[in-house]
């Protein structure tokens, strides 16, 4: 493995593409704009507006270039980190692995706190882009699914030379550490997830232990089964969606809203919106809109990261209350839980929204296992 230092550099041609797609959009004619079929028309029409006028990519691009970034092949696959080290010698070397549709960049706002806290467990950063999203490029061969993704991850900590390691990750980043978990290698200290999947059996009398917060992820859970498209299409038919989102800059900037702004734009007021229009920016330069959803169809075929297999490596979870709402008791089925914190605030992207209560779980939780 060969690990080489990286800057991202973006074409002038990639960008006056861009600018020439926004402005010749074409936009659905629809009897209705509001978000009972999709998107609100309106809201798309007001980004891909911010995104040709005023977004300045190149301003962007030498912001994110402030971090240290490389590049190392894993088996075959080429994989993009950030790699931030704590100036305290006392650091633990921690994995921080992104969701859909992110990147590492969702977490800038807790780099200073979990490098350089003013007081508790510092740091060393891994902050990788998962294989097929941004700039670890497309998947170069089917099979990558959320087991093999943590098994490269191991790898790479093991290139770097950390030996003894943490995990955090939300999202497929939480599949991602429900895999490392149960292949439990040596050096794994603990796992810090923002969700674990797991669903009632139908147990008689399994619901009445629930507290009245785990009970109220249930609506979370119906508008999720109501409105979700995005989940059966990336399972099932993720080319059919590819081409669009390879295409159409307008048709990634949609599809990408879903989650980032919420199914009925309950989350639109809140959103930093040049945020996420970087976010994006980044899938569009690396064409790595339709790759992306590649792990939602590997992990389809295979179960990965939502086995019943025991994960037995010491595993934290924060649960944020605008998100998928885990239950402690259905998680501790396949998971070996030591902590569990239910947040009083926050959601899906919660190192964008709420990132001190995010680091300061992540901190309290490692604090006992280093």
């Amino acid at each position: 493995m060969t690990i080489t230092p990286f800057s991202i550099s973006i074409s002038d041609a990639q960008i006056a593409d861009l600018k020439e797609r926004l402005a010749m959009a074409r936009w659905p004619d629809m009897p209705s704009t509001a978000y009972e079929r999709g998107q609100s028309l309106d809201l798309i029409k007001s980004l891909a507006s911010q995104w040709e006028n005023d977004f300045d990519w190149r301003a962007v691009e030498a912001d994110l270039n402030r971090f240290p970034q490389f590049v190392a092949e894993i088996d075959g696959q080429t994989i993009h980190f950030l790699h931030i080290k704590s100036t305290r010698n006392d650091a633990l070397p921690l994995l921080l692995v992104h969701g859909w549709p992110s990147t590492p960049f969702e977490y800038t706002d807790l780099i200073g706190p979990l490098t350089e806290p003013e007081s508790g467990q510092a740091f060393d950063l891994v902050i990788p882009s998962i294989p097929g999203f941004g700039f670890s490029g497309p998947v170069t061969e089917p099979g990558w699914d959320s087991a093999r993704i943590a098994k490269a991850f191991d790898s790479l900590m093991r290139k770097l030379g950390y030996d003894r390691y943490g995990y955090q990750g939300g999202d497929v980043g939480a599949a991602i550490g429900r895999e490392l978990g149960i292949l439990a290698p040596d050096g794994v200290v603990g796992i810090h997830l923002q969700q674990i999947f797991a669903f009632p059996t139908g147990a008689e009398g399994e619901l009445e232990k629930l507290t009245p917060f785990e009970m109220g992820g249930f609506a979370i859970l119906e508008n999720f089964g109501k409105y979700a498209s995005y989940n059966d299409a990336q399972q099932k038919r993720p080319l059919t969606l590819g081409y669009g989102l390879a295409d159409s800059p307008i048709g990634l900037l949609s599809w990408n809203a879903e989650l980032y702004f919420g199914f009925e734009g309950e989350r639109a007021a809140r959103v930093d919106r040049h945020r996420y229009i970087t976010s994006v920016a980044i899938f569009w330069f690396t064409n790595t809109g339709a790759s992306a959803t590649n792990i939602y169809f590997e992990d389809a075929q295979t179960g990965a990261g939502y086995r019943e297999e025991f994960n037995s490596v010491p595993t934290g979870v924060a649960v944020f209350p605008e998100d998928f709402r885990s239950v402690r008791s259905f998680a501790e089925r396949a998971n070996n839980i030591v902590h569990w914190t239910e947040m009083e605030c926050g959601g899906h992207f919660a190192a964008l929204d709420a990132p001190q209560l995010l680091a300061d779980d992540i901190r309290t939780f490692f604090s006992t296992l280093a």
